[in-house]
C-alpha cells in the first residue's frame, strides 16, 4: 500500500477492525481491536508504503507532519470513482437538465463513512487536485481519478462536509503551441460560495430547501389571470436599501420593507435583480454567476 502526503514526517496504517486483518497477513494480539503499522518513507517528498500479504477492506492513515501536529483520517484512495461515463452520456449529447445532481460538491456516505463527493467537468485537462480547508490547501496530496470517456474528474473525501472550503488545481499539457499550465478554479456548479473579494467554493448542507408556500401557489392562478393586473416593480435588492452600517438587508427584513413600499405605489408585481450571484454590486446582477 502507498500513500502521497505532502509534507508528512512520518505514517502509519492503522486496521482498525479484527475482522479487516483476514488476508493482510498481521495476527491481532489478544484483546486487541486493532493493529497498527509503521509505512516506510520511499521518498522524501511525503511517497509513504507498508508491504501486506492482502489488502484490508477497512483503515485509517495515522499521518504525523511537518509541524508536528498528528491526524487520523480514512484514505480518500479507497473509495474507488462511483461515476462511469454512462452517467455523463445525456450530457454528452446536450441533453441533461440535471447536471448540477451529477457535478459539483455533494455529501454522502460510501461504504457507512461520511464525506463529500466532489467532481467537475475538465475534458482538456492533464490532471485536476483537489485543494481547501480539509487538506491545508496542498494542491498535490489530493489529486482527483478521471472518469474515462467522460471528461469528469471526481474524488470522495472522508470527512469533508458542510462548511467546508474547497478550489481545483486544473493543470492543462501544451497542445497547438499554446504553453501548459496551473489554475485555480472555483467550482462553476457550486451550490454555496465565499463572499469577495474571497473566491472558494463551499461544500453546502445536502438537504433540498423546505417550501411552505403550498397554500400561496394554490391561490396564485386567481391573482395571475388574464383578466387581473399587473404593474411590475423592478429592484435590485442590494441597492434599493441598506441598514444603517450599509450592510444588506435581509429577505425577510427586505419582505417587510419592500413589499409594503411598492404595494402602495400601485404595484401588482416585484422583479428582483439578480436571483443568481453577481460579482459586482454596482451592475444590478447583470453579470451573474453561481447558477445552483
Amino acid at each position: 500500500m502507498r500513500v502521497f502526503l505532502p509534507p508528512a514526517r512520518r505514517c502509519w496504517l492503522r486496521i482498525a477492525l479484527r475482522s479487516d486483518l483476514a488476508g493482510s497477513g498481521v495476527e491481532p494480539s489478544e484483546g486487541d481491536a486493532a493493529q497498527e503499522l509503521p509505512m516506510v518513507e520511499v521518498h522524501p517528498e511525503g511517497v509513504f508504503e507498508v508491504e501486506l500479504d492482502g489488502a484490508p477492506t477497512g483503515y485509517r492513515l495515522r499521518v504525523e507532519w511537518a509541524d508536528g501536529s498528528t491526524t487520523e483520517y480514512e484514505d480518500p484512495y479507497r473509495f474507488p470513482p462511483s461515476a462511469t461515463a454512462v452517467d455523463f452520456a445525456r450530457f454528452r449529447d446536450g441533453e441533461e437538465s440535471e447536471l448540477f445532481e451529477r457535478l459539483g460538491a455533494r455529501v454522502e456516505q460510501r461504504d457507512g463513512v461520511s464525506g463529500t463527493c466532489f467532481s467537475v467537468w475538465a475534458p482538456r485537462a492533464f490532471n485536476v487536485n483537489l485543494l481547501g480547508s480539509f487538506n491545508g490547501w496542498e494542491g498535490r496530496r489530493l489529486p482527483m481519478f478521471p472518469i474515462p470517456g467522460a471528461g469528469v474528474w471526481e474524488l470522495f473525501v472522508p470527512g469533508a462536509t458542510t462548511g467546508d472550503l474547497y478550489k481545483f488545481d486544473v493543470r492543462s499539457s501544451a497542445a497547438e503551441g499554446e504553453p501548459g499550465g496551473t489554475v485555480e478554479k472555483t467550482d462553476p456548479m457550486a451550490r454555496r460560495m465565499e463572499l469577495r473579494p474571497r473566491s472558494a467554493s463551499v461544500v453546502a448542507r445536502p438537504e433540498p430547501f423546505a417550501w411552505t408556500d403550498e397554500r400561496w401557489m394554490a391561490s396564485r392562478a386567481e391573482r395571475t389571470g388574464p383578466g387581473r393586473p399587473l404593474s411590475i416593480y423592478e429592484v435590485h435588492p442590494g441597492s434599493w436599501r441598506r441598514t444603517e452600517d450599509g450592510e444588506w438587508l435581509s429577505y425577510r427584513t427586505l419582505a417587510a420593507e419592500l413589499l409594503p413600499y411598492a404595494r402602495d405605489l400601485g404595484f401588482t408585481h416585484v422583479e428582483l435583480l439578480p436571483l443568481t450571484e453577481h460579482p459586482y454590486d454596482e451592475s444590478w446582477g447583470y453579470q451573474t454567476l453561481g447558477y445552483f
